[in-house]
């Protein structure tokens, strides 16, 4: 009874950050149509990255009952084979048990960046059209991807290169910082536009070429 308690409250600590982060993203949205400081922007933005590792962890954290430690999560993401071996077959039994959590994750993911690429073709930095990309794009790969299942078992090589692997992975939130952090500086401060086009470019690439594994490993696997 004790422990079933403590894991209810530690995956509601996991959502509760993800709402929290949505938050977060939502508020540094809005600084944009205000023109507040792009830094400060910027760093409601790293913040709002930062909490998206830190919901995965306390759901790891929780499904090994503790045994994942902070150091162990990160040396899974950075490359140790035999940590991140661990911890993904921990996220597996935590989409089976507590499916809810993984699912509100992907959906606090969609609502920030929804809310970016909204602000951001409202004020007129980048085309009407990306936006409308980007959203029929993630319409169609959520589709797929929730009639297969969670997105943790990719089973496809290509799916696993493309989509799962820590580089592709940490290179889209490298370019998303970046892209999303720039066309604040556009906007308020007149930067130059053909810096941000090309970072816009980048990143709509990224998403497609991964909305294409993930499609590819909902068909094939």
């Amino acid at each position: 009874m004790h422990a079933s308690r403590n894991r209810g409250i530690l995956m509601r600590i996991a959502d509760a950050t993800t709402y929290f982060r949505v938050g977060l993203g939502i508020l540094a949205a809005y600084l944009v149509i205000i023109r507040q400081n792009p830094v400060l922007i910027m760093v409601l933005i790293a913040v709002v990255m930062v909490l998206d590792a830190a919901d995965g962890y306390f759901a790891v954290w929780q499904g090994s009952r503790g045994r994942i430690s902070m150091s162990d999560y990160l040396r899974a993401v950075t490359g140790d084979r035999k940590k991140a071996g661990i911890v993904k077959e921990v996220k597996r039994k935590v989409a089976k048990t507590a499916s809810f959590g993984p699912r509100i994750d992907v959906a606090g993911d969609r609502v920030v960046e929804y809310a970016f690429w909204i602000v951001y073709s409202f004020v007129g930095v980048i085309p009407l059209f990306v936006l409308m990309l980007v959203v029929i794009r993630h319409s169609f790969v959520d589709a797929f991807m929730a009639a297969k299942g969670t997105s943790s078992k990719m089973k496809t090589r290509f799916a696993r290169i493309v989509y799962s692997s820590n580089l592709w992975r940490s290179g889209i939130n490298v370019v998303k910082f970046i892209a999303f952090s720039y066309l604040a500086f556009v906007y308020v401060w007149n930067w130059p536009s053909w810096i941000g086009y090309v970072l816009v470019a980048a990143l709509v690439a990224y998403i497609l070429v991964r909305g294409a594994a993930e499609v590819y490993e909902s068909v094939r696997a």
